[in-house]
């Protein structure tokens, strides 16, 4: 059986879908200013490590505490949506299939509560 992170194609497709994210997530004024301070490069490769560690693939995810790091953010449920909606646009652009994005949103929502900081 193979994993999500196969399905999807290894780490330098998940990379190509970060990347693509990110660009919509600073060109959308509802999220873009979290990331006012952040070294985007830096953000997409930890991008990239989280989502293939949680999708089944061979990295380590070694990022901080979500809790740590998002506590400053008074990030809203809102903003998660926000985030969840734009990856969702994104994987539609990389001709993901449904079950797979949902496979992946749903992946995320189990870091929702540590990531809304309200």
């Amino acid at each position: 059986m193979t994993t999500l992170y196969e399905r999807l194609g290894g780490e330098d497709a998940i990379a190509a879908v970060v990347d693509s994210f990110y660009d919509r997530v600073l060109d959308d004024d509802r999220v873009a200013h979290f990331f006012e301070e952040t070294d985007m490069q830096q953000q997409r490769a930890h991008q990239t490590q989280f989502l293939s560690s949680i999708m089944g693939g061979p990295v380590t995810y070694s990022g901080g505490e979500m809790n740590e790091a998002h506590r400053h953010l008074d990030i809203h449920p809102k903003h998660f949506a926000v985030i969840a909606e734009l990856l969702a646009e994104t994987m539609v652009e990389f001709d993901i299939a449904e079950s797979d994005r949902q496979a992946v949103l749903d992946a995320l929502t189990q870091y929702e509560d540590a990531v809304i900081q309200c």
